[in-house]
């Protein structure tokens, strides 16, 4: 049975962010793109953001750290550690309040 600590990681993925450029870094945890399920925890520098992108299944957001706030064409959600957000299914960003972590879990629909 695998197991990761959710808190050393975001660490190590908000210690890169930091050196990014763009302000981002990730690592998927569980899954994969071929795979039904895939988590991945993100880290984004405050002030950066995920540009708006397409929803690519059902998903959810948990913010492990920080403050994040989650757009779509419906409105806007923010949310702080320990809240868990649903990610409706179209177009939407997610721009960092402050530096923060994020788990993502996605499931894609099937085919």
């Amino acid at each position: 049975m695998d197991s990761t600590s959710l808190t050393a990681l975001g660490d190590e993925v908000l210690a890169v962010a930091r050196e990014s450029v763009a302000g981002r870094a990730s690592r998927t945890i569980h899954g994969g793109h071929d795979r039904m399920l895939r988590e991945t925890v993100i880290a984004l520098v405050a002030e950066h953001e995920l540009a708006e992108h397409e929803s690519p299944g059902e998903a959810t957001l948990q913010v492990l750290r920080g403050r994040v706030r989650l757009r779509t064409s419906g409105g806007e959600r923010e949310a702080g550690a320990a809240d868990h957000l649903v990610i409706p299914p179209r177009r939407h960003s997610l721009f960092a309040v402050e530096d923060s972590v994020v788990l993502l879990t996605v499931v894609k629909p099937l085919s």
